[in-house]
């Protein structure tokens, strides 16, 4: 069974740093992309930020380009996302998700707030 286990939630400052972790664990194979979408309260879903296992490319929405950074430890099949000069608007509730083949999964969220 595929489980996602996300970490590193909290609240922060305008300005501060926080760094999200997810532990993917449960499967086998090494070609994968792991990632980390947001949802504030009254909005969408929306895709942050992923990387790719097999070539380490990364994909960051607009929004965040600069400012957070994904990486991953492929022996603990471990994905972070280290997130700078937070604003008020990337309270959120982040969730890990991983993708192999054509199928994804979703990990708990973890509450991310900035404050002004």
């Amino acid at each position: 069974e595929v489980q996602l286990q996300a970490s590193g939630g909290g609240l922060v400052q305008a300005g501060g740093s926080l760094r999200l972790s997810c532990a993917a664990s449960g499967f086998t194979f090494d070609d994968y992309a792991i990632g980390w979408f947001r949802q504030a309260p009254g909005k969408e879903r929306e895709g942050v930020s992923c990387i790719s296992s097999s070539d380490g490319n990364t994909y960051y929405a607009d929004s965040v380009k600069g400012r957070f950074t994904i990486s991953s430890d492929s022996a603990k099949n471990t994905v972070y996302l280290q997130m700078s000069s937070l604003k008020p608007e990337d309270t959120a509730v982040y969730y890990c998700r991983l993708v192999l083949r054509t199928t994804g999964y979703w990990g708990q969220g973890t509450q991310v707030t900035v404050s002004s």
